[in-house]
């Protein structure tokens, strides 16, 4: 279990998740404990440049989409690491706002 669990579980129940993700490493598009919103998407609606809640590795992110490429989509923050490739199956929701 992550810090994501339950809101990912909430996501494939096709529920909107709100949470405060805390961590720099999407600064300054999201700050750490800002109150983020994600709604349940259709992997054929992401795009570079989309923030998701996802996992890579078994790791829980709420990164950038920074490209797709065949089905698959690279995973990154806003401090240029790249976390890795993902399959649309490891996709839960897009973020659709950012709140104080």
């Amino acid at each position: 279990m992550g810090w994501a669990t339950g809101h990912i579980a909430k996501l494939r129940a096709g529920q909107v998740a709100s949470f405060r993700p805390r961590g720099n490493s999407m600064s300054p598009r999201i700050e750490s404990g800002q109150l983020c919103t994600v709604e349940p998407v259709d992997p054929r609606d992401i795009h570079p440049g989309d923030i998701v809640l996802c996992k890579v590795r078994g790791t829980e992110y709420l990164h950038f989409v920074k490209s797709v490429q065949d089905g698959r989509f690279q995973i990154g923050n806003n401090r240029g690491h790249i976390n890795g490739w993902i399959g649309h199956h490891a996709i839960f929701g897009r973020l659709v706002k950012v709140e104080p």
